[in-house]
């Protein structure tokens, strides 16, 4: 278990509220996206908001209870979430469906690049300290931090993930028939989950440095 000194138990809120705000946008652009392509699954069960309690009530588990004893047991943060949609409007509309998949993570690319130019803004003008960070700079870090990776992760293109559905944006009607046929007909979350993890390991750190080097220290 994570020695919960002040210091700790304060970043793991900051650190929990990044994470509930940032997935509930998440999963909010994927409902609007949706709706917007024709799916209004989502919408009918209250998504489409940046109220994090429809959100909560569908993955109380992976936006809550997980989380939370994550940070608790060894100072790290796992969770998730999720917006549902018609399986049917998939696959009638591919390009549709992958659009919507982009949402989520482009929405996190977009806090993300928020946060660096509220930081960059704060230090430059004196209103944020950069070294030690104070409370406003710890949160726009972990926003900044915690948004890349949510972002970065998502779109790996491996089943659940966000990127796996993107593809179909490069893929002919035929063909991403054909694709859906094969990625919804066999059970490959956890075999994709596994190999996202082992994967991530080595494409988020370039990643990680080149956009905290051009964003966060670099001009932009």
């Amino acid at each position: 278990m994570a020695d919960l000194s002040p210091e700790l138990l304060a970043l793991g809120f900051i650190w929990y509220v990044a994470f509930l705000f940032s997935t509930t946008c998440h999963e909010a652009a994927h409902a609007l996206a949706a709706k917007i392509g024709g799916d209004d699954t989502a919408f009918a069960g209250g998504q489409v908001s940046l109220n994090p309690v429809p959100h909560i009530q569908r993955e109380p588990w992976g936006m809550v209870v997980i989380p939370i004893l994550s940070l608790i047991i060894n100072g790290s943060l796992i969770g998730w979430a999720s917006a549902p949609y018609d399986r049917v409007w998939e696959r009638r509309h591919p390009r549709r469906a992958a659009w919507m998949a982009l949402a989520g993570p482009a929405t996190n690319y977009t806090l993300m690049l928020v946060a660096a130019v509220l930081l960059r803004l704060g230090w430059s003008q004196g209103w944020l300290h950069k070294d030690p960070p104070d409370f406003a700079g710890s949160v726009l870090g972990a926003f900044f931090s915690l948004n890349l990776l949510l972002g970065t992760f998502n779109l790996l293109p491996v089943p659940p993930l966000d990127g796996s559905t993107a593809i179909m944006l490069f893929m002919g009607e035929t063909r991403s028939q054909r694709y859906l046929d094969w990625l919804r007909g066999n059970s490959y979350a956890m075999v994709g989950l596994l190999l996202a993890i082992v994967a991530f390991r080595y494409v988020y750190g370039p990643i990680k440095a080149i956009a905290t080097h051009y964003l966060l220290r670099g001009q932009f």
